[in-house]
């Protein structure tokens, strides 16, 4: 994990590769419980006997619940000392390019593209890039912006 000390230190980040979380294990469980919160129950999600007859072989994440991983996956990474909060302010942009399905292992690997006043504070925009174990493709991509207040 990487630790700032403070906004300046943050700053002086800025366009750089910042690391990588854990790994984390996609169980079916989670799927069901995210279905249940949501009231997504489409059978991909959830229907184990039609997904292994489906396109991708077996159940797959809701796209809504990778993106969900996030601060979990992030605050793995790095944070930051000498701040009295941190708001999740929203998402620039958001893609899922690949598929992850039930038993996947999945990381985040974070870029800081900007730290800028505004908001009450700083507003920090991160490409927070979420792969699979060995695929080809990542399962997510977005551009997170996050308001720090000192």
């Amino acid at each position: 994990m990487r630790i700032f000390e403070g906004i300046e230190e943050l700053e002086q980040a800025v366009g750089s590769h910042l690391g990588y979380s854990e790994w984390h294990t996609i169980t079916q469980e989670q799927i069901d419980l995210f279905a249940e919160a949501t009231g997504d129950h489409q059978w991909i999600h959830v229907d184990q006997e039609k997904a292994a007859q489906g396109p991708f072989g077996a159940t797959i994440a809701h796209g809504y619940l990778t993106v969900s991983l996030v601060p979990m996956l992030v605050w793995q990474v790095y944070r930051i000392e000498g701040l009295t909060m941190g708001i999740n302010y929203g998402a620039n942009k958001l893609r899922f390019p690949s598929p992850v399905t039930v038993g996947s292992r999945v990381r985040a690997g974070v870029e800081l593209l900007s730290v800028t006043p505004g908001g009450g504070g700083y507003q920090a925009v991160a490409r927070v890039t979420i792969e699979r174990e060995d695929g080809d493709k990542p399962a997510c991509v977005v551009e997170t912006v996050t308001v720090l207040v000192p």
